[in-house]
């Protein structure tokens, strides 16, 4: 009898274990636009400089329990600069930088998900920008307050790769690398 239940109570307290670990999942989704942020910073003689984009969208499924299965994607709208000046958010917009006449967005899709621990994943994906598209890894810090998951991230690019400020732009008055850092909000699903 006291075998029966041993075996009893273990099956309980596996299946206990399982239903908490499900539990404790959490699934996120819709992109919460107004609440999140894209800025970049870089160098340019000397001096960091900081900028924003202000129009983008972007589409999230996220699910804690099986975040390999996660998909993310991007799209920002390059016309919506702001880099400090006008006459920076100008020249920016010009064949020599983003062109965007020809390239008006820039996109990321993701292409896998890798769970890091501790609320850290690692997001690859292609970014395209300028027609160019490169792949690049993306760690990135999931919390969870009330409801709502803040993914926070951050990476360095390098604007060659891209062949951004082209021409008289290519040398070093500006850094060739670009930090992008981003703070994307969803909701619970």
């Amino acid at each position: 009898m006291n075998s029966r239940l041993l075996r009893f109570s273990t099956l309980f307290a596996m299946l206990a274990l399982g239903v908490s670990a499900q539990a404790g999942a959490v699934e996120y989704a819709d992109v919460n636009l107004n609440a999140s942020t894209i800025s970049f910073t870089y160098n340019q003689t000397g001096s960091r400089i900081y900028g924003t984009f202000s129009k983008f969208a972007g589409d999230l499924d996220f699910d804690t329990a099986h975040p390999e299965a996660a998909h993310a994607s991007l799209t920002i709208d390059l016309a919506s600069i702001d880099a400090g000046s006008d006459d920076a958010n100008t020249e920016l917009q010009k064949p020599a930088w983003f062109d965007t006449a020809s390239y008006p967005q820039a996109t990321f899709e993701s292409t896998r998900v890798k769970d890091l621990a501790n609320d850290r994943y690692l997001i690859s994906g292609n970014l395209t920008l300028r027609g160019l598209t490169r792949g690049v890894d993306v760690p990135v810090l999931l919390k969870a307050e009330d409801g709502i998951g803040i993914f926070v991230g951050e990476l360095t690019l390098n604007r060659n790769d891209f062949r951004i400020g082209e021409g008289e732009w290519a040398d070093s008055v500006v850094s060739n690398e670009i930090n992008i850092q981003f703070r994307m909000v969803a909701p619970q699903r």
